[in-house]
């Protein structure tokens, strides 16, 4: 099992003039000490206009910084909003970035999560899956086609040469963001990695995971022509100290994340300035819901920690990534338990990675079969309740059950 961090670059108020700057030198050494002590991956978020809830507007800036300060963890775009981004500007700094990275680059992709974010880009709600799409299709030729022109639904773009070109070849591997638990069949449908950010319940995984592996090899169709990357990964809260009460007295960011999630999604958006979102949250706190913990955290001391690891190990899930910085955590916290658990529980999960490994190409190369698990009641429990979708998307979940014909296949990158 591979280990993450994840940035949002939560900032609840009050603020001085100086907090963000902080925010981001202190992210910066979270990151250089997660690099030493051998974690995998760092990822960095996209988001804009979130006040409070994400100040991580830049994510090609902060990870450029991060890979000067660094050796061999992997820097994942965690996503890019390929909604509110140009392809070709897209392409262009994701091509920056793995140069001066040495490689290091993972490319995730998403379409942006709320109104508040794609309203002031002209861009509507119910088109975000569309745009997406036409711009996966333009963005991914401009990394190994010299030139490239692209005549989509939404973007249109004449002959050009897009440089520079990334160091991996034919791109840095590709991911899509799964806010909901069903666009992680939809990403193996499009045959890339799933970076589930619902946050799965263990008890689940095994289930999301088996569902994932059956679409990826069974009813892979890719946009267009690149290389496939069979990978799911699932964000949890986390900090990991001495005792379980010791961690949850620390880990009062991990609460504040899920709720100035759900407050932009059922409110926003929001007039600038006019909503304190930590104040709402200890108001939140007290109720029965503020109250409850979901049982899937990766919060509490080592041996509490390691045996729900040993749950998603068991479900093979591919990578864990440990959302720690989140609402007032503080610095000294974050970098604490991110030792601890390098020290304590990683050697142990990274010393198996060869088994995973083994059992992921025999899953790929058709040699062992998953059990077809449902995944409704799970799907239901983490989302509360169903999601609407346009006749598109009912279409495109269709055809990845199998219950519609298949579109002809697409070569991909070798």
């Amino acid at each position: 099992m591979k280990f993450g961090v994840f940035y949002e670059h939560q900032l609840p108020r009050p603020w001085t003039a100086k907090s963000e700057h902080q925010l981001l030198k202190q992210s910066l050494d979270q990151i250089a000490l997660a690099d030493d002590l051998g974690y995998d991956y760092a990822w960095e978020v996209e988001h804009h206009f979130l006040e409070e809830y994400s100040h991580s507007s830049a994510p090609e800036v902060f990870l450029a910084a991060a890979s000067q300060r660094t050796k061999n963890i992997r820097l994942g775009h965690g996503i890019i909003q390929m909604t509110t981004n140009h392809p070709a500007r897209v392409a262009e700094k994701v091509s920056t970035l793995d140069l001066i990275s040495d490689g290091r680059v993972e490319f995730g992709l998403g379409e942006g999560s709320s109104v508040t974010e794609l309203h002031p880009f002209n861009l509507r709600f119910r088109d975000k899956r569309d745009v997406w799409e036409d711009a996966v299709k333009c963005v991914l030729p401009m990394f190994y086609n010299h030139a490239w022109e692209y005549d989509g639904e939404f973007f249109q773009f004449p002959l050009r040469a897009v440089i520079p070109k990334p160091l991996q070849s034919p791109h840095p591997p590709l991911w899509v963001a799964c806010s909901q638990l069903d666009t992680i069949r939809y990403a193996a449908h499009r045959g890339m990695g799933a970076l589930s950010f619902k946050f799965v319940d263990i008890e689940a995984s095994r289930a999301w995971v088996n569902a994932y592996y059956n679409t990826f090899t069974r009813n892979q169709e890719k946009l267009c022509d690149y290389q496939a990357n069979p990978n799911i990964a699932v964000v949890s809260g986390f900090m990991c100290c001495e005792t379980d009460e010791e961690a949850w007295q620390k880990a009062d960011g991990w609460t504040f994340f899920q709720f100035a999630l759900q407050l932009y999604n059922k409110e926003g958006p929001f007039k600038p300035g006019t909503v304190n979102f930590w104040e709402r949250y200890q108001e939140w706190k007290q109720t029965p819901a503020g109250q409850k913990r979901s049982g899937s955290e990766l919060i509490g001391s080592p041996e509490t920690i390691r045996s729900k690891l040993l749950e998603l190990e068991a479900a093979n899930v591919d990578q864990v990534i440990l959302l720690n910085q989140a609402g007032k955590n503080t610095h000294e916290d974050i970098c604490s338990s991110l030792q601890l658990f390098a020290e304590q529980l990683m050697p142990e999960f990274h010393g198996r990675e060869a088994e995973h490994q083994q059992w992921k190409q025999a899953v790929l190369n058709g040699e062992l079969e998953l059990e077809d698990i449902d995944t409704t009641p799970f799907n239901f429990k983490a989302r509360g309740a169903p999601t609407q979708v346009s006749a598109k998307e009912e279409r495109n979940r269709n055809m990845i059950s199998g219950s519609v014909g298949r579109p002809q296949s697409e070569t991909s990158v070798s």
